[in-house]
């Protein structure tokens, strides 16, 4: 299932195909999408009914769309007072540590008569996909939601699948309600993706739509981005563990078979300066998915997208994750901080031995929802600062006019923009 790899024995073509992971792709999806897409931009609320019958195989009226708060209360009374307490204290700490991201205004005076700076302002109302249906993700509520709330964002709202019998699940609906969402609709897929962004009779427009959700709702992100600001695609989940022989083969099995379970396109990987040590996470592994529930969907998924990758030492091995870019970065080797300094390219980083992925996901704080396939390299995950935008102001005196009138006043001229020129000297007449 998996074999031991020495990066030192690859070529360049053999080691570019260890940097490869499941890519998700939308290509099938898109005319489905966009058809649906565009039904429901056209008959709002009648299209987004159909779809839930025809798709989801629940028939429901429209007052039935928007969870009542009736449904709420119940939702409450179904969960355990443990598992409700549970999610308050992961709502706590996420909001603890997103609200340390939340940028301030500032200004400053850049020379005498000229004072610039930033101002802060949230989005006016903020649309969050919850994927549903038969699984229950209360931990996406609650990260893409408190982030929009710590923000500022006028209103939050989101869609998530019913569950066969017309109501949503139970633990989503109190992880929204702890998480400060406004309303909550009954509407999953394309079709969820496109009510908000273009507003049906029911379900309200949107400035931004973030959240995770199958090959479909991605889809219908990409047919709606032109008018609506969406978050970035995300594949299935990744992990890349640097190991070197000081770390327990155990952990690094245990977290592999973790992020393995996820999906049968997951992504699991061992980057290690230690013979040893992946010779026992190896054995580790197949002990391990004796008797697992999910061994067949973790031997697909080691077997397609999972690594055990020996280095000569750990400079190689920062390299290669570098360059995998990985959404989950795991630190179990000696001295952890010091190896920290040196990753440039992860979504989230989980330092030493005792700070499995499985913590990030439901109750440290920082944020879930990160970039996979090498996004890394180019974004960081959902945070505070997708809901705000940072206009800049600036004030001159007419001193401080004068002091940039000639570079200003050059620079437009050389640009051919002569009433820009004029707009300035306009103001310094009979100076």
């Amino acid at each position: 299932m998996l074999k031991i790899i020495c990066i030192w024995k690859c070529s360049q073509a053999e080691r570019e195909e260890l940097l490869k992971r499941s890519e998700l792709d939308i290509s099938s999806a898109m005319p489905k999408a966009a058809k649906i897409v565009a039904d429901v931009r056209e008959r709002g609320d009648e299209a987004l009914l159909e779809y839930t019958r025809s798709l989801d195989g629940v028939r429901l009226d429209r007052k039935q769309l928007h969870v009542s708060g009736r449904e709420i209360d119940a939702a409450y009374r179904q969960v355990d007072g443990k598992t409700v307490k549970a999610i308050k204290r992961a709502a706590a700490a996420i909001e603890k540590f997103h609200r340390r991201q939340l940028p301030r205004e500032w200004s400053m005076k850049l020379q005498p008569g000229i004072r610039a700076g930033q101002l802060v302002r949230p989005l006016a109302r903020v649309g969050i996909y919850i994927p549903g249906g038969l699984a229950s993700y209360p931990s996406s509520a609650l990260m893409a939601a408190i982030p929009a709330r710590i923000a500022g964002v006028g209103q939050i709202i989101a869609c998530t699948p019913p569950k066969k019998d017309g109501r949503v699940n139970a633990v989503v609906l109190v992880a929204a309600d702890v998480a400060g969402i406004d309303a909550v609709f009954k509407v999953g897929g394309a079709q969820a993706i496109a009510a908000m962004a273009y507003g049906t009779a029911t379900i309200p427009k949107v400035d931004k739509i973030v959240g995770p959700g199958n090959v479909y709702v991605v889809a219908a992100k990409q047919v709606v981005a032109p008018n609506v600001d969406v978050d970035f695609a995300a594949g299935p989940s990744e992990v890349l563990i640097i190991a070197d022989a000081s770390a327990n083969s155990a952990y690094v099995a245990a977290d592999m078979l973790a992020q393995a379970e996820h999906d049968p396109a997951a992504a699991a990987v061992l980057v290690t300066t230690s013979q040893g040590l992946a010779s026992k996470v190896c054995e580790s592994i197949k002990e391990m998915l004796k008797g697992n529930p999910r061994s067949a969907i973790v031997r697909r998924a080691l077997e397609k997208y999972g690594r055990v990758i020996v280095t000569a030492n750990l400079e190689q091995a920062l390299e290669f994750a570098n360059d995998y870019a990985p959404e989950h970065l795991e630190l179990m080797v000696n001295r952890p901080r010091q190896v920290l300094r040196r990753v440039k390219n992860a979504g989230a980083i989980f330092v030493g031995p005792y700070s499995p992925v499985a913590t990030g996901d439901f109750a440290v704080g920082p944020n879930h929802i990160l970039p996979t396939g090498g996004g890394a390299k180019k974004r960081s995950g959902l945070s505070v600062l997708d809901f705000v935008r940072l206009p800049t102001f600036q004030t001159l005196t007419k001193r401080g006019l004068k002091r940039v009138a000639a570079t200003a006043e050059r620079l437009a001229k050389a640009e051919g923009l002569l009433g820009h020129a004029q707009s300035i000297r306009e103001r310094l007449k009979g100076r």
